[in-house]
């Protein structure tokens, strides 16, 4: 509220006091009411009042809404105010307005012209007056209305600074609620020029306005690095005497120094070499100054001066282009990790996270690595701990590795709760991924269950049972070290499951110990088998029937087990069952039988770790990195390709293992809400580009799910989309997942099928919408439920738009609901099949294709498509071996449709001929068309 001095407005004073002397709400009420009909009063009766009296009625109708209650009268006299030549009642009016007045008020266009002439008025006191209305209501409206007048003044030569510095905030203002505002062309240079002003409040308002443009179109906006870059090097080469109005605590300009080194981190480093020259003099200049003893002992000094440094440390690290500069920069921040502020810690530690991803840098940050350490053990703060964990986790590689997993392993026990989860993550991570002895790697994870098992998710000891598996010299090891982990009293559930499942696994490889011996295994297990949850009994009966076939001599253990009250009548379902058919197995199947259903666990098909993608979702857009990244200037470096140490080569099962059926088979995937790699065995990695990216598609080819039911379906630089199918005769259920590859979230996301084509009254399809943000770093899911009424040939598109900065983005894709997608494999012999397609041979019914292969002919590889097509590969059919025939049915809500294939490959022609009967034209055509384009 205004100031009330002296006698000016004495009833307000007296009002606002009575307010604030009322005992009781009810007293307020009261106070208010009676205040409220005296103003009523006035305003009706009283044709007399003067600028003075409205002004301080309508005050007391701005204190009163403050208040909370509502003012429904007022408003004519608050826009009457508004011509008023003194400044007091035209503030009051304007203030009024901004605050009580809807955009869809009948007065909105009196209060419109009334700005338009203050707008054009030569007081440059109303001009700022009107502006600043326009930018506290910033509606659409507003916009339009003044979308052609404010950038006018902007850039007018007879506009005083005072106005033009209103001016580029307004517009900024403006240019968040409608893009559209800004005009192109010559107004771009005359915008980016004020960055030339003499006066250093325009430069500071305008280097808001046009780092906001950049944002949308960088390319457009180039022009303002070189400016940017002169206008920065005169500040920090001035003295504090030089810009004596601009000059915070002896320090020149700092807010516009900010703002221009973040203008700057909008682009990759200047081209020019003048340029770069002198930007790169700029940021040494700013770090020398760091150095130097303070000029005054006040707070404010060192706060506005570590605003410049931290800010050209991130440009440094932005431009990651200088080796001097980055470990410069490193030096410095180092020096701050022993600061007795905790603010300049916490910004030192986050600050060196980055630069412990360049390849220029990462030694020098690896130098204070001790200290870092004692930041996570000793700091007071649980926010500077945890930024030393990210700092640790980031600087990790090979050499200081074991030293770094070791410390925070210690660390955990002692963690806070809130910061547990995350550590846990991080060090399964750096043990997988610098692991050069499975043994240490193995003690890592069953260590980490120990201290922190609440706290292990399930993907962390999934992976170590993947490595497990996938590695004959370390199984051993495993059972040993987890048969002793479980005889400890007290015992974690997540503990049991790994122990449940290496021991089904490879119990038999410690065996030979009596102190391990079979029984011992089981009587360990079971020990902990009722202080279990349902899913951990259900595993633990799976390794029971798997010791049946490793271990014969505790068969009838392992069957009074099965046949407990508690098992086969228990109220768990999963558990009835298991235990009911896991006894009859063990009673009727001979020992061949036991040891093929049961056999060991063929190799997992080697892929990234999921664990990274688990933390990237728990913590978006601020997950540091664990990967030295090249500099923007080393074309000729490369790049330290630390991967997991971990990975083995993939072993292919030919055979179905019936222990899939058991719960034996490959741990289930986690959840879906994580990022791609779980759904499609294939790493999510986000990419953040400099520049604002563009959505231009990049990985895009609808033809490759024709043979295959996941996979990412879409990428380019802002999203990932990736897609899961199942299909059941005429029914299919497609998962859409949607990955955030930005830093930043996607506004208004939504994905709606395309206006209908030929398919719409042959397809019944259900989308479910999707959430409307998509978090930095984050991934959702959306499901689609498909009916297939009839045959078709085009498959329906999804049109997925979302906001990128407030840019606007679309994009347009098939769905993988081919037809072939609904087909129903079929069982023939040759006689059956050979009968069938005499039958079919008419031309109507019938679709021949002879085409080129594009590469190599690879028969594995046909095979592997054909198998995927989703027909019956029949064998030994065809007289030719190398010939494939194929039999299924499509199912639609009507008919089912026969369908009878033939692909005959010419080794010494290059060429294939493609066959496809049917008891449907159509359908004939368009599966010879679909497979036919695989090749």
């Amino acid at each position: 509220m205004p100031a009330v001095r002296g006698d000016g407005m004495r009833g307000l004073a007296v009002f606002i006091s009575d307010i604030r002397n009322c005992k009781s709400k009810e007293a307020e009420i009261k106070r208010i009411n009676k205040e409220l009909a005296n103003i009523r009063s006035k305003f009706k009766g009283d044709k007399t009042l003067d600028g003075y009296q409205k002004k301080k009625y309508v005050c007391k109708l701005l204190f009163i809404f403050l208040l909370g209650h509502d003012i429904d009268f007022g408003h004519m006299e608050a826009v009457n105010l508004l011509s008023s030549n003194k400044y007091s009642e035209k503030q009051i009016g304007y203030l009024f307005i901004s605050v009580l007045v809807n955009t869809n008020s009948d007065l909105i266009k009196l209060i419109i012209q009334s700005i338009k002439n203050d707008l054009t008025s030569r007081n440059p006191i109303h001009v700022n007056l009107a502006m600043q209305c326009i930018a506290n209501i910033g509606s659409k409206e507003m916009a339009e209305a003044f979308g052609y007048e404010i950038p006018k003044l902007l850039v007018s030569g007879d506009t005083m600074d005072v106005v033009k510095q209103s001016a580029a905030l307004c517009l900024l203002r403006l240019f968040r609620t409608s893009q559209e505002i800004i005009p192109g062309g010559e107004w771009t240079s005359r915008i980016v020029h004020l960055l030339n002003d003499q006066h250093l409040g325009v430069v500071t308002s305008a280097t808001s306005l046009i780092d906001a443009l950049v944002k949308r179109n960088p390319d457009e906006y180039k022009g303002c690095i070189s400016l940017a870059v002169s206008r920065l090097s005169r500040i920090v080469t001035a003295s504090y005497t030089d810009l004596q109005d601009y000059t915070y605590y002896f320090v020149p300009a700092p807010w516009l120094s900010v703002k221009l080194l973040r203008l700057l981190q909008n682009y990759t480093p200047p081209d020019d070499p003048g340029v770069r020259g002198r930007l790169n003099e700029c940021l040494e200049t700013i770090l020398n100054k760091a150095q130097e003893p303070p000029k005054s002992k006040k707070v404010q000094h060192s706060n506005a001066k570590n605003a410049v440094l931290f800010e050209a440390i991130s440009l440094i690290i932005h431009n990651d282009s200088e080796p001097n500069l980055l470990v410069r920069a490193c030096n410095q921040l180092g020096q701050f990790l022993s600061n007795r502020e905790t603010n300049l810690r916490y910004l030192a530690l986050e600050s060196m996270c980055l630069l412990a991803t360049s390849e220029f840098s990462h030694d020098a940050v690896k130098k204070h690595q001790e200290v870092v350490i004692l930041s996570m053990k000793m700091e007071k703060d649980v926010s500077v701990r945890q930024q030393a964990v990210d700092l640790l986790y980031a600087m990790c590689d090979k050499s200081n590795a074991e030293e770094i997993v070791q410390e925070m392993l210690n660390y955990l026990e002692t963690a806070d709760y809130s910061i547990r989860e995350e550590m846990v993550l991080k060090v399964a991570i750096l043990a997988e991924k610098y692991a050069t002895d499975y043994t240490w790697y193995v003690d890592v994870i069953l260590n980490l269950i120990r201290i922190a098992g609440d706290y292990v998710s399930e993907e962390v000891w999934y992976r170590v049972i993947q490595i497990v598996i996938n590695r004959d010299d370390v199984q051993g090891y495993a059972a040993k070290t987890v048969f002793e982990a479980l005889q400890a009293p007290a015992c974690h559930e997540n503990m049991v499951k790994v122990g449940g499942y290496i021991l089904g696994e490879f119990g038999n490889l410690i065996a030979g110990d009596q102190r391990s011996a079979p029984i011992v295994q089981f009587q360990l297990l079971h020990s902990k088998y009722h202080l279990c949850s349902p899913m951990t009994r259900a595993l633990l009966l799976s390794t029971y029937v798997k010791f049946v076939n490793l271990f014969p001599e505790v068969k009838s253990v392992v069957q009074d087990v099965f046949r407990q009250h508690s098992n086969l009548r228990s109220a768990d379902a999963e558990l009835q069952q298991r235990a009911s058919e896991y006894l009859q197995l063990s009673i009727i199947a001979s020992t061949d039988v036991l040891a093929t259903v049961l056999e060991e666990m063929p190799s997992f098909p080697e892929r990234e770790s999921s664990i990274l993608a688990v933390l990237k979702k728990k913590k978006p857009g601020r997950v540091p990195e664990n990967e030295i990244r090249p500099a923007h200037n080393s074309h000729n470096h490369q790049p330290d390709s630390t991967t997991s140490s971990l990975a083995a080569p993939v072993t292919h099962a030919n055979n179905t293992n019936s222990a899939d059926l058991l719960g034996l088979s490959t741990p289930p995937a986690p959840s879906n809400t994580g990022v791609l790699v779980d759904v499609l065995g294939d790493i999510y990695s986000s990419a953040t580009p400099t520049a604002a990216p563009s959505a231009t598609q990049n990985n895009y080819n609808p033809k490759k799910f024709v043979c295959k039911n996941n996979g990412v379906l879409f990428e380019n630089d802002l999203i990932q989309i990736g897609v899961k199918c199942e299909f059941r005769q005429n029914l299919g259920r497609l998962g859409l997942f949607y990955g955030n590859k930005t830093k930043f979230p996607l506004q208004n996301l939504s994905a709606n099928l395309q206006n209908p084509g030929e398919w719409v009254n042959k397809l019944n399809i259900q989308v479910r919408p999707v959430e409307p943000v998509l978090e930095a770093g984050a991934q959702i899911q959306q499901m689609v439920n498909a009916e297939c009424i009839e045959d078709y040939i085009d498959s329906p598109s999804m049109v997925v738009t979302f906001l990128y900065n407030n840019v606007p983005q679309k994009l347009t894709m098939k769905l993988p609901l081919t037809l072939n997608k609904f087909f129903e494999p079929t069982e023939m012999n040759g006689e059956s099949f050979f009968a069938r397609w005499k039958n079919l041979g008419g031309n109507p019914q019938k679709s021949q294709k002879i085409f080129r292969a594009t590469g190599p002919m690879d028969l594995t590889a046909t095979r592997t498509k054909v198998l995927g097509f989703g027909m019956q590969l029949l064998e030994n059919i065809d007289p030719n071996p190398d010939n494939f025939v194929c039999a299924g049915i499509i199912h639609t809500r009507t008919q089912q449709i026969g369908c009878l294939l033939r692909l005959e490959p010419n080794k010494q022609a290059q060429m294939y001929r493609l066959t496809v009967r049917s008891s449907k034209e159509p359908v004939s055509i368009e599966i010879c068309e679909l497979l036919a384009d695989q090749f």
